[in-house]
């Protein structure tokens, strides 16, 4: 007869298992909960104690920590040194490990939890028989998820060596999440010498950036209330790797106006529109105005619920993606008349001076940084020019610099009124995108009186040259060249005003 070793926690679907190891001349042999449960459903198990004459001890921190179970986990059957060994201690093989971790992941996500609560749901003896089990995966069933059992009983009976084998990596791929997840917990320092992090599969993905590269989408375990991976879909095609990229493009700009209904609209990443109003239909008008082009197929997020009026707008154009965190009625019933807009509702981003933190992969490492939430305020504003800017431009400015932080360097934004008018993104010199963010806002019937953010300082006087000369009239940017002066001594020369912040915000 065959022995399984069952110590779950999560008991759902154990009773119909236990009985079909049974059915297929399974002894089994549980600890304390597992035998409970089985018991009450009139399923016949044997104490591990009884197995390893020694009890459960230690609040059960103690139960097949026992050469008795691993010894009949690890022995290989085709060593006739290991067979012998078990019957000189008149000890027996164990054919199937079934075993559920401590929810360690679970504990630390409810509010309050102290330190020693984290600590006691670190399963010890959980993950070291599993992993016995996989080690000898070629004669042992290592079976770690609930998901698995149907599987695992009729693989059992065929005797399916490969997915043995399948099962033994997905432990490893468990156990290692698992520790993964209790380092990062008990680890203070934010780039420690090794960075172990795991992800847990969201969604496959049809294809990746392009049609021929395969792709997937990971969740973190920590995944913050508001990001994308928290996001529910109400309607439409599924996600692609484009639209998840520039969702949380979109959701990164949405935190930075907390207080005003604003509508942020994304293109390959970058903004193509952010407006400002004090309805959320009013801030579409505004974001659909700034650039009526480009909106077309692209990403939307709104920080207030749609309503049936502002979801008409937007249903006359095509876009790939809505997100608010909520909809009306009607507006819903709007919105869904087109079977392949996305629909969905988010908890809104929160603007928090909290670090958070954000990997890019590259060729053969990681890089990891603090993501860039940093936000300027009046204070934070230094004039250097003769000409001060005015209150109604001070509030223009630092609007234009709460966008041109999320726009790829070099970035340059026209702005005014609680709306962008022209943005320049990814050129490689940074009169380049000058050019172009105001050849677009010079479209705009808005324009006379506006402002201009750059992301990094002006190397050269021709930018601010350029932009005077095309009707800008306050210009924010970090300053730290050494050629600070030519510029600021070309704002005097047109009268505008200039004020730095000391503060870079390249996106690359």
């Amino acid at each position: 007869m065959r022995r399984a070793l069952l110590s779950v926690s999560d008991k759902p679907g154990l009773v119909e298992f236990a009985q079909g190891l049974i059915d297929q001349d399974f002894m089994l042999i549980t600890t304390g909960g597992t035998r409970q449960a089985l018991t009450a459903a009139g399923v016949p198990s044997t104490e591990v104690s009884d197995v390893t004459g020694f009890p459960e001890m230690l609040d059960g921190r103690v139960k097949t920590l026992h050469p008795a179970v691993h010894a009949g986990i690890l022995a290989r059957r085709d060593l006739p040194g290991h067979m012998q060994a078990l019957a000189d201690h008149h000890l027996a093989p164990i054919d199937l490990v079934c075993i559920n971790l401590y929810p360690f992941a679970d504990t630390i996500k409810k509010p309050n939890v102290t330190r020693a609560e984290a600590i006691e749901q670190i399963d010890i003896g959980g993950p070291t028989a599993l992993r016995a089990a996989a080690k000898n995966s070629d004669s042992v069933w290592a079976v770690v998820d609930p998901a698995d059992y149907d599987t695992v009983l009729t693989a059992l009976a065929e005797d399916d060596t490969d997915y043995r084998r399948a099962l033994a990596a997905k432990v490893f791929r468990t156990t290692a999440a698992y520790d993964a997840q209790i380092a990062h917990y008990l680890t203070a320092d934010p780039f420690p010498a090794q960075f172990t992090t795991t992800y847990t599969k969201k969604q496959s993905l049809r294809y990746g950036e392009n049609s021929h590269q395969k792709a997937a989408f990971y969740a973190a375990p920590d995944a913050p209330a508001d990001s994308l991976v928290n996001a529910r879909q109400l309607h439409g095609k599924e996600l692609s790797y484009n639209n998840i990229k520039d969702a949380d493009a979109a959701l990164r700009m949405l935190a930075e106006y907390p207080d005003e209904p604003t509508v942020v609209a994304v293109k390959h990443m970058n903004p193509c529109g952010i407006g400002q109003g004090t309805t959320i239909e009013e801030a579409w008008d505004r974001a659909y105005a700034a650039d009526s082009m480009s909106i077309f197929g692209g990403i939307i997020a709104l920080n207030r619920p749609v309503d049936a009026a502002t979801a008409e707008k937007m249903h006359k154009l095509f876009l790939e993606i809505i997100m608010a965190p909520a909809y009306d009625d009607d507006a819903l019933r709007i919105l869904e008349k087109k079977k392949n807009v996305r629909v969905l509702t988010i908890n809104l981003p929160e603007h928090t001076a909290t670090p958070r933190y954000e990997t890019v992969s590259v060729t053969g490492g990681l890089l990891v940084q603090e993501s860039d939430n940093r936000l300027e305020g009046p204070d934070d504003l230094t004039v250097v020019t003769e000409t001060a800017p005015t209150a109604a431009q001070i509030a223009d400015l630092l609007f234009a610099q709460s966008v041109v932080k999320h726009v790829k360097s070099n970035a340059i934004v026209v702005a005014k009124k609680g709306q962008t008018l022209g943005i320049g993104a990814g050129q490689m010199n940074r009169i380049g995108s000058v050019v172009i963010a105001l050849e677009e806002a010079q479209q705009n019937e808005q324009f006379a009186g506006a402002v201009l953010a750059s992301d990094a300082f002006f190397p050269m006087e021709d930018c601010v040259d350029y932009a005077a000369k095309h009707g800008i009239r306050a210009i924010i940017q970090p300053g730290g060249s050494i050629r600070d002066k030519d510029s600021v001594a070309k704002a005097n020369e047109y009268g505008i005003a200039m004020v730095t912040t000391g503060v870079r915000h390249f996106r690359h």
